[in-house]
């Protein structure tokens, strides 16, 4: 998805884009996990701006990355009998 950091982008439209449900980016809005805005009054229309996609992907990334360390070290340690 080419990002551009200054646009609101859609619910939908950042669901679509990472191939997930409309559920999953809401509940990454609720948590905390990905920035969003609330425009107008009552509920409101949500939308996402690029930078906070930007840094969504970035954490997504990094927790990845972190996660296939973990499972490198587990499995080092199995290998070494460090498990039984």
């Amino acid at each position: 998805m080419q990002v551009e950091r200054t646009r609101l982008y859609r619910v939908r439209t950042v669901a679509d884009s990472f191939d997930v449900s409309v559920a999953t980016i809401y509940r990454a809005v609720e948590s905390g996990a990905l920035r969003a805005i609330r425009i107008g009054t009552g509920r409101g229309a949500v939308r996402i701006p690029g930078v906070a996609i930007e840094q969504y992907i970035a954490a997504c990334e990094s927790a990845a990355v972190t996660r296939a360390e973990r499972e490198d070290q587990d499995e080092a340690g199995f290998a070494a009998g460090g498990a039984a």
